[in-house]
């Protein structure tokens, strides 16, 4: 059994590695050629003169790009770097290391070519006039990172606007990912989702998508609470009618008993807590997780630090612990480990 100190200095390890290798690879992906190329003939079909042929075919009919090249396979990583992480807002440049870690994902998961782009404009139309000009060159695009609530209005507009495929990977990712790992930790504990009572710290894009998934998956809504910085959502919450459209809805649907309170309150008697919000540790007390139900679950999915330490989760009464890190256990981040 490991100690605490030794725990810890194990999870700083990933930061201390990637110091080092991400300057001695100078990035971490690459593009490199998947035709054949003999000698100079080749040039010749792949690029002049052959390549004019395809050309003027796609001219007659755009859907052949699908066909003849790789725009069937191509997506575009694309954010604005105004919430990376558990980082906030640190910019275009300082977002690239996590839309290169993103396009590595796509690659070697899911064998999809990924290209990163961090757009240097805080302007939701100027982003979206960017992204819609990226069109003719991918097959899809997955917004990454961007802040709320604009985040909201880009990804509806967007989907309306444009004919290949986008989505948001902080929402329908993480939403996608969290309901898989509900679903096999509450059959685990043998409770049901229509019966879980869910505790959710954090109201962000991710854990509002995250709560309408649960919804239409079968968990019950007034079984579901959801705080953010102010407190609990809940139909006394008017300061978010006007401006927060999507936690207002939230306040509607949710929190069937108006429970008034913060992160303590939200938690105590949950059957799951489900938390993407401030990076701990200590962002969740262990003393909250003490409170929680018998074989409660805990999702404590802050990057690059959980909002609490999992061994703490677990010495606290925690049943199943995940986290949204690599090098832990029970990964629940866009994809499951």
């Amino acid at each position: 059994m490991l100690t605490r100190e030794e725990l810890l200095a194990r999870a700083e390890k990933p930061s201390e590695e990637a110091m080092k290798l991400h300057p001695f690879y100078k990035g971490k992906i690459e593009m490199v050629a998947k035709c054949v190329i003999r000698d100079f003939q080749d040039f010749g079909i792949w690029y002049t003169p052959g390549v004019a042929a395809p050309c003027r075919a796609i001219a007659e009919d755009k859907e052949l790009a699908y066909e003849y090249t790789n725009k069937w396979n191509t997506i575009a990583v694309v954010t604005d770097g105004t919430r990376v992480l558990g980082l906030g807002d640190i910019g275009p440049e300082a977002a690239m290391p996590v839309m290169e870690g993103k396009a590595l994902l796509f690659k070697y998961l899911g064998g999809v070519d990924a290209v990163p782009i961090c757009l240097d404009t805080k302007d939701p139309e100027q982003f979206m006039a960017a992204v819609k000009l990226l069109q003719p060159s991918f097959g899809g695009i997955n917004l990454e990172d961007i802040s709320q609530p604009k985040c909201f209005r880009i990804l509806d507009t967007l989907r309306q606007e444009m004919q290949i495929p986008v989505w948001h990977d902080d929402q329908q990712g993480t939403a996608a990912v969290t309901l898989a790992g509900l679903i096999n930790a509450l059959e685990i504990v043998g409770k049901s989702l229509s019966e879980a009572r869910i505790a959710m710290i954090g109201a962000g894009a991710a854990n509002l998508c995250i709560a309408r998934l649960l919804i239409s998956a079968g968990v019950t809504p007034g079984h579901i609470i959801i705080s953010d910085s102010k407190g609990t959502l809940h139909r006394g919450r008017t300061d978010l009618k006007e401006k927060y459209a999507e936690k207002w809805e939230m306040c509607l649907q949710t929190n069937e008993d108006d429970l008034v309170g913060g992160n303590a309150e939200a938690i105590r008697g949950a059957d799951v807590l489900i938390a993407l919000s401030t990076p701990g540790p200590g962002t969740v007390k262990p003393e909250w997780v003490a409170e929680m139900a018998q074989d409660a679950i805990v999702f404590a999915c802050a990057n690059p630090v959980p909002e609490i330490w999992p061994w703490e989760a677990k010495e606290a009464g925690a049943r199943i612990v995940a986290t949204g890190r690599s090098d832990f256990p029970n990964q629940v981040n866009n994809s499951l480990g």
